[in-house]
C-alpha cells in the first residue's frame, strides 16, 4: 500500500489474493494519504533489481501485514495492464496459498487495519488495482473495467 512514483513514471506492482482455508479473503482499510480510502489487497511495487513478481508479493505481505510465506508458494495468475493513474501500471495478480496466519497493521499511515471477507460479500469502495486483480480470480466479480489481461499460462 506505498505511494506511487512520480507522475508518467510507469508502475510495476503485485497485488495478493491472500485466501483462508475458510474460503475468505484478506483486505486492508487503505488510508494512503492525498487518495479516498478504499479496501485493498495487499501489495506494492516490484522494488528490487532482479526481484520477480512472487518475490515482491511474499516481500510487500510480510511488510504490510507480518504474514510470512515464501515466495515459491506464491502464483502468478494474470498480469494486468492499466492507465487509472494517467500512466501506465502493470499489475500482477498473485495467489498466496490460503493462509488463516494474523495479520497486524505495520504500515499505520496507509492501513488502518485488515479483515478476511467471505468472497460473496466483498466491501467497496475497492482499490482500482485490487478489484482487477480480485476480478482476475474471481469469475462474476464486477471489477472495475479498463485494464488489458494478459493471463499466465499453467505450468
Amino acid at each position: 500500500m506505498t505511494a506511487g512514483p512520480a507522475a508518467g513514471s510507469p508502475v510495476i506492482g503485485a497485488g495478493v489474493i491472500v485466501p483462508t482455508t475458510d474460503g475468505r479473503v484478506l483486505l486492508g482499510r487503505r488510508t494512503t494519504a492525498g487518495e479516498s480510502p478504499t479496501w485493498s489487497l495487499p501489495g506494492g511495487k516490484v522494488d528490487a533489481h532482479g526481484e520477480s513478481f512472487e518475490q515482491a508479493a511474499a516481500r510487500e505481505l510480510a511488510e504490510e501485514t507480518g504474514i510470512e510465506l515464501p515466495a515459491e508458494r506464491m502464483r502468478v495468475l494474470a498480469v494486468l495492464l492499466d492507465h487509472e493513474l494517467g500512466r501506465p501500471r502493470l499489475t500482477a495478480a498473485v495467489l498466496a496459498p490460503p493462509t488463516d496466519a494474523a495479520a497486524r497493521v505495520t504500515e499505520p499511515h496507509a492501513c488502518a487495519g485488515w479483515e478476511r471477507f467471505p468472497l460473496d460479500a466483498l466491501p467497496a469502495p475497492m482499490f482500482h488495482p485490487s478489484g482487477l486483480v480480485l476480478a482476475r480470480w474471481l469469475p462474476g466479480y464486477p471489477g472495475p473495467g479498463g485494464a488489458h489481461a494478459y493471463p499466465v499460462a499453467p505450468h
